[in-house]
């Protein structure tokens, strides 16, 4: 341990209390590579050494030093609304959201994110580099070889009405514009004078253009645009295409003046369109109205599940495997539509009703498909469907705990070599899944120092009828487990809220910015999503029953695999990119919320809707699903003791993860399968 050497005494009285030293982030200083922290006994600096690339990382060493004490953690927002945001992140129960719930201001925005919404009407000659670009030549073999064709006919037809050559000439004009139209610009020409005999004349050809021509185009670019959108990355096709349809189309052919970007106008004129490059792999950032463009297209999907599983009951045009695909691919954007809810609402309102928010809607999605197997299940008389629902119980923590964190260890440790986190913190809710796990898995180990338990007959090995404490011990469990939980909200927000010190900085601005989603439209957006996501579920349930008979995978790897994780896929996303921001902590707070969740509130709540409308739903789980429980706890909470994490770390977890898949791959059906 290194001593603290005082700035102002050679020789401090009080040098052997450097416990008392602890960083501190509006009194911290940064000089070359050592680190000043205030004695809050004296005030002088103390310098220690601390490695160059992380100034928190220091303050993780005096962290040690001091537990008592642990580090403040600064925030910094661009507007109170995503400050609260940011600071529900670091609170226990809430879910972790990395997308802006806010309008972020135009100009603060990075050049890379303005070009993504440029209008393409800039001539800019000199920064565009070469148009021969990998981009631009598949455009030529995606779109721009059958798109030409098709300007080709349709000024051929517009040629035989004698009356439309003008606008013949354009689209033989807009042909070679659109095999090649890098670095050409199509500008407006202003005349002055037109006489009235032109005015006649342009009078009939427009309206066999609209009747005639432009309806083909209309159809050809409304394909193209369609096209270009769904694979994101070729949106400059899109917005030219669009800007074409509703806007050249319609203009006096006469008027439409294509050349190259650099020539210069005799005319007065006005710029059109201007493109340079067709794909611009950035386009993954774009949002419409805060929705990321991933998850505006996915909504194509939930509406092809949903016509094809309710329409084609009968399986003639598409299969159950398809139609099952679908359904649980869907649920991805869903989930991302709650999210983005959730954390709306969350920054835009007070602690109590971000917590009740987060507690009923957060758990929404799995609880849906399970509520929704279950009864279908016990309609059915088909026990399969309730052990795969405990199968997707156990896939959630499984995944929760090791991949999760193990994924976003490896990512966040290939950008920073070592990163940091409050050990504290994370004890905090190591603890609880502790606790999470051991109650959930109480009744199993209880049936199996008791004998088989499960239906009201059973009797216990000594022959004596034991079922009378068995349904007790679940619903007293199924109690203890949510008061945990409140008690987990308590202690973390409010009586030790120091072990999650959040400031929010000074430099917050932009106190007017408008959300992109107020309240009320948030709750709109929640409750259509959830019933969505309930239609959904329902065809997952429906369809997955011949998977289940005729795969040779065991039904105990479709459940802790396709149907818990596809759900979590937008929390991955967000753990991710936590990670690669270097706060890793969020990274693993994401799994953690999940799994105390699924432990605390999901499970519970299954068992309470057991009461009210008899599933069959038993708290018993195979012991394959116990001791991967328990081992993964075990395992995560010793990596996580040190507060350290690098990719080598983050490989073990994944490693042990993709063993326990292969236990479950290989593993024999669950009875009732």
């Amino acid at each position: 341990m290194l001593t603290p050497v005082c700035c102002k005494q050679a020789a401090p009285a009080h040098q052997n209390t450097h416990r008392e030293v602890r960083p501190h982030t509006h009194f911290a200083k940064e000089q070359g590579s050592f680190c000043f922290c205030t004695c809050f006994l004296t005030g002088c600096y103390y310098p220690f050494f601390v490695l160059p690339s992380n100034f928190f990382t220091a303050c993780s060493f005096v962290d040690e030093i001091r537990d008592e004490n642990p580090r403040k953690t600064t925030i910094s927002a661009e507007n109170e609304v995503e400050a609260q945001k940011l600071a529900n992140n670091y609170k226990f129960g809430f879910r972790k959201w990395k997308s802006h719930v806010t309008e972020r201001p135009f100009e603060d925005r990075s050049s890379i994110v303005k070009e993504l919404y440029s209008e393409l009407n800039v001539i800019k000659p000199y920064s565009v580099g070469s148009l021969f670009t990998c981009g631009n030549v598949l455009y030529v073999f995606l779109f721009g070889w059958w798109i030409a064709l098709v300007y080709v006919l349709v000024g051929l037809l517009m040629f035989l009405t004698v009356f439309g050559v003008p606008y013949a000439k354009l689209c033989w004009k807009l042909s070679c514009y659109f095999l090649w139209p890098f670095g050409k610009s199509i500008e407006k020409v202003v005349f002055l004078f037109i006489s009235k005999f032109y005015c006649l004349f342009w009078r009939v050809s427009t309206y066999i253009w609209l009747l005639v021509g432009y309806p083909l185009l209309a159809v050809t670019h409304s394909v193209l645009c369609l096209i270009s959108w769904m694979l994101v990355f070729t949106i400059p096709v899109a917005k030219m295409s669009t800007k074409t349809l509703h806007t050249i189309l319609l203009i006096p052919p006469e008027h439409v003046h294509i050349s190259q970007a650099t020539e210069v106008r005799e005319h007065e004129s006005r710029v059109i369109l201007c493109c340079y490059h067709a794909v611009n792999l950035y386009y993954y950032k774009y949002t419409v109205d805060g929705i990321n463009v991933f998850a505006v297209n996915l909504l194509l999907l939930v509406i092809v599940s949903l016509v094809i599983g309710y329409v084609d009951k009968s399986n003639e045009f598409v299969s159950s495997e398809v139609k099952f695909a679908t359904a649980v691919s869907s649920i991805i954007p869903l989930s991302y539509y709650i999210g983005m809810g959730i954390a709306s609402i969350s920054a835009q309102s007070n602690f109590a009703v971000g917590a009740v928010v987060n507690a009923t809607f957060g758990s929404i999605t799995e609880l849906t498909f399970y509520i929704t197997a279950l009864v279908r299940g016990h309609h059915q008389g088909n026990k399969c469907l309730q052990e795969i629902v405990k199968a997707a119980l156990t896939g959630t923590l499984l995944g929760c705990i090791l991949f999760i964190p193990g994924i976003c260890m490896i990512i966040g440790g290939l950008r920073h070599s070592e990163q940091r986190f409050n050990s504290r913190s994370a004890g905090v809710s190591s603890s609880l899944l502790f606790i999470s796990v051991g109650g959930v898995f109480a009744p199993t180990l209880f049936s199996k120092a008791y004998g088989n338990l499960v239906c009201e007959d059973c009797t216990n090995s000594t022959g004596t009828n034991s079922s009378g404490s068995f349904t007790p011990l679940v619903y007293t469990i199924s109690i203890l487990l949510p008061v945990s939980y409140i008690i987990g909200l308590i202690f973390t927000l409010k009586t030790h809220s120091h072990i999650y010190d959040i400031h929010v900085g000074d430099g917050t601005g932009h106190l007017g910015a408008s959300v992109h989603w107020s309240r009320w439209r948030a709750l709109l957006i929640l409750i259509v999503a959830t019933v969505l996501m309930s239609a959904c579920a329902d065809l997952t349930t429906e369809h997955i029953q011949p998977i289940l008979s005729h795969s040779s995978i065991s039904q105990y790897f479709i459940g802790v695999t396709v149907l818990a994780m596809v759900p979590e896929i937008p929390e991955i996303v967000n753990g991710v990119q936590f990670a690669l921001q270097n706060t890793i902590s969020l990274s693993f707070e994401v799994g953690s919320c999940i799994a105390v969740q699924v432990c605390m509130i999901q499970i519970p709540i299954l068992v309470l809707f057991n009461i009210f409308y008899d599933v069959g739903f038993v708290l018993i789980f195979s012991d394959l699903h116990l001791w991967a429980s328990i081992f993964s706890v075990i395992v995560v909470n010793y990596i996580f003791m040190d507060g350290k994490s690098d990719y080598f770390q983050g490989t073990a977890l994944v490693v042990v993860y993709l063993i326990l898949l292969a236990l479950y791959y290989f593993a024999p059906s669950p009875s009732g399968c």
